[in-house]
């Protein structure tokens, strides 16, 4: 019933998502289901359950950022969720995204896997449903109907993921037969609004049939979750539509590619109507679980020597093998050393992991007097040590990224030499590559001070990993209501103060919008398009990305704010901590190397004081060596070549049902035209 086991042993069931079938059209198709599961397996609950069990590891991901939990590899984990946006670096960067002619239109059928987990969810619905009100199925009748809204929202999610990728997309609630001529005939790409409120169907009738967190301790989806989800689904697209229009992503735009589509003939689009349907879905969805109570933070930041946990609810909501007690915690994964479910997260916390968060990041971060720290009297200490930088401020960055003078062991266990030794500095100049800290500034975030969980050995970790928490509802509610009304109404100055509050921060947000100068921010979400943001809307999103770093939301967020735009004709450049100043002193000795050659450890000091973690050789080519850049064409991902035959009953790209995203060619290994 929970899903930190990995398989009931049932190999009857469905192996691997997105496995391509041989047939020729496949696009929308896979091998019969019934086929793979039989269908007298659907007569308890308890199969259902079982059924289900298989698809949460796969399942449960989200759009850009991939698993929604720690996985079993020599990393950091759901720490590193954020990477390869303005908040982190991870490895070499990413140049399929921020440099030229890298991301190419595939020859293949992109949409398969995708659309192969669809038709095992709409296998299971058609099954469970039918079963269900014939009254075939035994068993609880609660336990039955929340499995039935697990094959929903697992629906919606999957959906999701295509629509926050694609946009438009063909609507399947059906199993369809491996026929030419109806495979053909829903292949049709609904708007993605249309896309949008269908999944927010299905997340009602995943609400309607989920049961509270309480009967799964939070370990299966529950109708909390689902709300969550909801509300996240309807921001994102209240704020695409708004923050895209007019770019030909958005149905009704002139250069919009579904206009073209004789299935489209006649609808109209009232945009600006249906970014106010979404904003009220939106907030109507996390008002439900808003006020659900916050975990307390004590403002400990430090353990004692001696002491492993009860230190800081806080900190360990992130570090802690159970969240069954945490009602913060809408949705954890849990681990199970017995079972050899582990992860490698709090040795790579540790240790280093080859990222780091950024400096526009870490700078976003209040003093703890609600002051940005450029703002007159905010009592800023500098950034020459790492413990300057979070001297008095915003309590999330005090406990979540190491400094010079945490402690790192605090376990009896450990041996005199190693109780109470301080982390010192991070691991910068490490010739392991895979250990190496970036940036400087290296997550303490899901790290533990339990040392059986980062002895010699790797891969020992069991913290539990939260996936969905009734925090990001507080965030999506506030910035929905300003997005809506342009103001904030009472629940969303509550939840804004409260959010503060657990962060030691002082609750006057007004105080902080007055004193904010936003050509002294530097991540990228002051921007929409290439215009400033008012300053309330920055501080709502810097609110947001402070509470919920490395927790895989960021990508989303830039993509439906339209924060790349500068990038298009200004390269960014990612850099990390003040290295030059002063903390140089502490690696002399240490494989310090920075002549720019190939053997460079860091960046030259030529280039600043700040670390450029993808500028430390100025001998080997290297495309983000002088920052990111950015086209049009990314922010959706471009179809497969054989997305648009399949949808042609000839298999001619004139005649096709689908059709290119905008400012992509309708030829594999072709690059964005814009």
């Amino acid at each position: 019933m929970k899903f930190n086991i990995k398989n009931l042993g049932i190999g009857i069931l469905l192996g691997t998502v997105g496995v391509v079938s041989s047939s020729c059209n496949d696009m929308l198709d896979l091998e019969p289901v019934s086929q793979i599961t039989p269908e007298s397996y659907y007569s308890s609950a308890d199969q259902l359950g079982a059924y289900l069990n298989n698809y949460y590891n796969s399942f449960l991901s989200a759009p850009y950022s991939g698993s929604m939990y720690h996985v079993s590899n020599y990393n950091d984990g759901m720490a590193q969720s954020d990477g390869n946006t303005d908040i982190m670096c991870v490895g070499g960067g990413n140049t399929s995204l921020f440099a030229n002619d890298h991301w190419e239109v595939s020859y293949n059928k992109v949409l398969q896997g995708y659309y192969g987990n669809v038709r095992i969810c709409n296998y299971f619905l058609e099954k469970a449903t039918s079963g269900y009100e014939a009254g075939t199925i035994k068993g609880s009748d609660e336990l039955i109907k929340n499995y039935i809204g697990e094959g929903y929202f697992f629906r919606a999610m999957n959906y999701f993921r295509m629509l926050a990728l694609y946009g438009d997309l063909p609507i399947i609630t059906e199993v369809l037969e491996d026929k030419n001529e109806e495979i053909v005939a829903n292949s049709k790409r609904a708007p993605r609004n249309e896309v949008a409120r269908f999944i927010l169907s299905d997340l009602d009738k995943a609400i309607a049939n989920l049961a509270s967190r309480s009967l799964f301790n939070g370990q299966r989806l529950n109708r909390e979750a689902a709300l969550l989800f909801k509300s996240r689904v309807a921001l994102f697209e209240a704020t695409f539509e708004k923050y895209h229009k007019n770019s030909g992503r958005v149905p009704g735009d002139a250069n919009w590619p579904g206009a073209k589509m004789a299935y489209n003939s006649g609808k109209s689009f009232n945009i600006d109507s249906e970014i106010d349907f979404f904003l009220t879905e939106a907030m109507d969805a996390a008002k439900q679980i808003g006020d659900i109570a916050l975990t307390s933070n004590n403002g400990v930041m430090e353990p004692q020597v001696g002491k492993i946990n009860g230190w800081n609810p806080y900190f360990e909501m992130y570090s802690q093998s159970s969240l069954a007690g945490v009602a913060e915690v809408l949705l954890w994964k849990q681990y199970d050393r017995s079972q050899g479910i582990t992860h490698d997260v709090p040795r790579r916390t540790m240790s280093g992991c080859n990222d780091g968060y950024t400096r526009s990041f870490v700078q976003s971060f209040l003093m703890k007097n609600g002051l940005p720290i450029y703002a007159s009297g905010s009592g800023y200490k500098g950034d020459v040590t790492l413990d300057n930088v979070k001297d008095g401020r915003d309590e999330r960055l005090q406990l979540f990224v190491w400094g010079e003078s945490n402690v790192v062991y605090t376990d009896p266990s450990v041996t005199d030499s190693l109780r109470g030794r301080k982390f010192n500095h991070p691991g910068i100049t490490d010739p392991l590559t895979e250990t190496r800290s970036i940036t400087g500034y290296q997550p303490r975030k899901y790290f533990t001070y339990d040392y059986d969980q980062f002895l010699n050995d790797e891969l020992r970790g069991i913290n539990a990993c939260p996936i969905f928490r009734s925090a990001e509802a507080m965030l999506n509610y506030m910035e929905a209501c300003y997005e809506k009304n342009g103001s904030l109404d009472g629940t969303a100055a509550s939840y804004w103060r409260n959010l503060r509050e657990r962060a030691g921060v002082d609750g006057d947000y007004n105080a902080t919008i007055a004193a904010t100068d936003l050509t002294m921010e530097l991540d990228l979400a002051v921007y929409s398009g290439t215009e400033r943001v008012d300053p309330t809307l920055y501080n709502i999103r810097r609110e947001r990305v402070n509470e919920t770093f490395s927790e895989g939301l960021r990508f989303a967020d830039l993509i439906r704010w339209r924060s790349f735009d500068n990038m298009i004709t200004t390269k960014w450049v990612p850099e990390g901590c003040n290295f030059w100043d002063d903390m140089y002193k502490n690696y002399e000795g240490e494989d310090l190397i920075a002549d720019g050659s190939n053997n460079s450890t860091v960046s030259m000091k030529e280039l600043g004081k700040y670390l450029r973690p993808y500028s430390r050789s100025l001998q080997v080519a290297n495309e983000l060596r002088d920052g990111y850049t950015w086209h049009e064409a990314y922010y959706l991902y471009p179809l497969g070549v054989g997305d648009l035959r399949t949808a042609s009953s000839d298999r001619d790209l004139e005649t096709s049902n689908m059709y290119q995203n905008v400012n992509w060619p309708e030829e594999s290994g072709g690059h964005a035209e814009k």
